[in-house]
């Protein structure tokens, strides 16, 4: 129960885009039977609970924190321990009977950070006795909640795996008021880390809820750590289902004419366990790290641009909206948006030259549109930045109106230059999210009649460019593997124009 898992302070870019999808501040919450528990043990605690509102559901996570004497016995340490996931059972119980808005679509988590403090008598260092199960953290994560400055908190390593739901606190996991899914505080930032993602984490809660439901009804553990049920969660081929069916559902609307072929290599690789597997997964990795650092980047460049038009406050929750529309992507979905700005440098110079426009769907939301436009390095052109930036929301409505999807809500358009300097790659992207209203039966039938014509050549888009579209014609999509090979600086330099 209590070994010497490695854990981590630093939750990784999911902590980060977590925060955007917080719904109001923390709330300080009273647990039940408590004060007993604290006299007897010397002990004291923190419990405060974060709501958020992601894409797929609510998340309510209450971090539990509990401060003992360095010398408490592992004996006691359990009991309090024990007694502290109960007191959040009754508390979630009394909780959820008087809230049964949309229970559905709820998770409710409990992370558990049990900490050491040390007496005033304690004046030597001598931490002999801590053994390896007392680790020496240093939390780089805003750590408000540490008691003096320079002190760092000694936490201690433990977990909860199925078997302690079998064995030390039997529920009935079909009870929705009992489904709460407990994590300690290392294996709660280790999860964040593998994940990276929002999308995947609810995921990955809805895998360990089932996993922990099968376990206590069978009697036999499935999973022995959370480690270990993350590894297998992000080598199952499962984890493509969703973006399968975004891409079905692209080829019936006939913006694609073939299924994607990273998502077929990955999703074989992942079903026949194959060695290419745990490649693809590092280069997903890649991408999810990268998307989350040009989006951060993207979205900063706008909240400057807005501060100094002084409009922040009224346009502060379509700032939030943007910031959620492009962190709302799967691990899958970022990799090959990633993969469309690697490939820009290996495009003809006579495109690079000319610019050119790129089509992509989000395979997390079947209603978010993605239209990256390269900007062309001839000034004089009519796809140069000057000529193309200051129309990025007219093109995205245009965009918007000859889609022929009943779930478009979002078009996303990127314009992107390339800007080379001292040996260095850098890009300066323009952005602008237009959101979609939903489409009359007549608006669908007059944007499939448009299709239809322009699939015969009746009709041409300033927007698109026929050079591009036979170069993928002639260069099919390359297997995944040439993702790393080009490192581009993704810092936003100044930009003296504004959109």
């Amino acid at each position: 129960m209590f070994n010497s898992i490695t854990g981590t302070s630093d939750g990784g870019y999911l902590a980060n885009e977590l925060a955007c999808y917080l719904q109001t501040d923390a709330l300080d919450i009273a647990l039940p039977n408590m004060q007993t528990i604290e006299i007897r043990y010397e002990a004291h605690y923190t419990a405060r609970q974060y709501h958020y509102h992601l894409p797929l559901g609510k998340l309510q996570l209450l971090a539990l924190t509990l401060y003992l004497p360095s010398e408490t016995s592992l004996v006691n340490i359990e009991t309090v321990r024990m007694a502290a996931v109960k007191a959040v059972l009754a508390w979630q119980k009394t909780n959820c009977s008087q809230d049964k808005d949309n229970q559905a679509l709820v998770y409710d988590v409990l992370v558990v950070d049990i900490q050491f403090s040390e007496h005033a008598n304690s004046s030597n260092n001598n931490d002999n006795n801590s053994d390896n199960n007392i680790e020496h953290n240093n939390d780089n994560n805003n750590n408000e909640h540490n008691r003096q400055r320079n002190q760092l908190p000694k936490r201690l390593k433990h977990e909860f795996a199925a078997r302690y739901f079998m064995e030390n606190l039997v529920v009935d996991m079909s009870d929705h008021a009992q489904r709460l899914q407990v994590f300690s505080w290392h294996d709660w930032g280790s999860i964040t880390l593998a994940l990276q993602t929002p999308c995947e984490l609810w995921r990955f809660l809805g895998y360990h809820l089932d996993q922990l439901q099968r376990s206590v009804a069978s009697h036999v553990a499935s999973f022995e750590s959370e480690d270990m049920l993350v590894t297998q969660f992000l080598s199952s081929a499962l984890l493509f289902d969703h973006a399968i069916t975004i891409d079905n559902a692209l080829i019936k609307y006939g913006i694609q004419q073939a299924p994607n072929s990273a998502l077929v290599a990955m999703t074989l690789a992942q079903e026949n366990k194959s060695q290419t597997a745990q490649m693809y997964q590092q280069h997903r990795q890649q991408a999810a790290t990268l998307w989350s650092q040009l989006s951060t980047q993207m979205i900063d460049t706008v909240s400057a641009e807005l501060t100094a038009q002084a409009d922040t406050e009224s346009l502060k929750p379509q700032f939030s909206l943007w910031q959620q529309q492009l962190l709302d992507e799967s691990a899958f979905s970022r990799h090959e948006l990633i993969r469309t700005l690697y490939r820009h440098p290996k495009q003809e110079l006579a495109l690079q030259k000319t610019g050119y426009v790129v089509h992509q769907h989000s395979y997390e939301n079947l209603g978010r549109h993605y239209v990256l436009i390269f900007y062309g390095q001839d000034l004089a052109g009519q796809n140069s930045k000057a000529a193309i930036q200051p129309n990025l929301q007219q093109i995205a409505q245009d965009v918007a109106t000859r889609l022929p999807m009943t779930e478009l809500h979002h078009v996303i358009i990127l314009g992107i230059d390339f800007i080379s300097d001292a040996g260095e790659t850098f890009m300066d992207i323009d952005l602008w999210i237009q959101p979609v209203n939903n489409m009359t039966q007549r608006e669908r039938q007059l944007t499939k009649q448009i299709q239809r014509l322009k699939q015969q050549g009746a009709e041409k888009q300033d927007i698109q460019q026929p050079v591009a579209k036979k170069q993928a014609a002639k260069k099919p999509n390359k297997p995944v593997n040439d993702l790393p090979q080009i490192r581009l600086n993704l810092s936003i330099p100044a930009r003296k124009d504004k959109l």
